[in-house]
């Protein structure tokens, strides 16, 4: 039941991913001028930093979660790195993709500057790291290794409490 549940988050967190990464570059890239060297709308850059922050904070807890079944990261990390690859083998037909997924407008730019500076790779093969672990796929929550380590300290802190006295 985690994995199947992993899965449903992990397709819905794909799209979350692509879209909030793509809409916030374009928001900041919108509201600076950089010939000028100034911010020409900072309302709209702190909102696109903090919805970045947001995509970067999602994905950070996604790939640190010992809860989350791996399914939840390896979702999105097959499909931004097949993207990636389908860019690779036919970017026209990829760079046309986006045009016919709504919604349409700025966010078509985003997608494809984003997927062709290679951010999407970047991000799949982070997101790729915890399928790797092989404790995410069990279901065991007690970990071996974290109780030898709590109990070694447990004896250390006995140790340093019987030097005290």
């Amino acid at each position: 039941m985690r994995h199947a549940f992993g899965f449903v988050l992990g397709v819905l967190l794909t799209p979350a991913l692509l879209y909030g990464a793509a809409w916030g570059y374009v928001q900041a890239g919108q509201s600076f001028d950089g010939t000028g060297q100034e911010i020409t709308d900072r309302t709209r850059i702190y909102g696109a930093f903090a919805l970045l922050a947001a995509v970067g904070l999602v994905m950070g807890v996604v790939i640190v979660a010992r809860w989350a079944s791996p399914l939840v990261s390896l979702v999105p990390a097959l499909a931004l790195l097949g993207l990636t690859a389908w860019f690779l083998v036919e970017p026209g037909r990829v760079l046309d993709l986006p045009g016919k997924v709504p919604p349409a407008g700025d966010m078509d730019a985003g997608l494809r500057m984003l997927l062709g500076s290679g951010l999407y790779a970047m991000m799949g093969l982070a997101l790729l790291m915890p399928s790797w672990a092989p404790r995410r796929w069990s279901s065991d929550r007690d970990d071996d290794a974290d109780m030898d380590f709590y109990s070694a300290m447990d004896r250390d802190d006995r140790r340093a409490d019987r030097r005290m006295r």
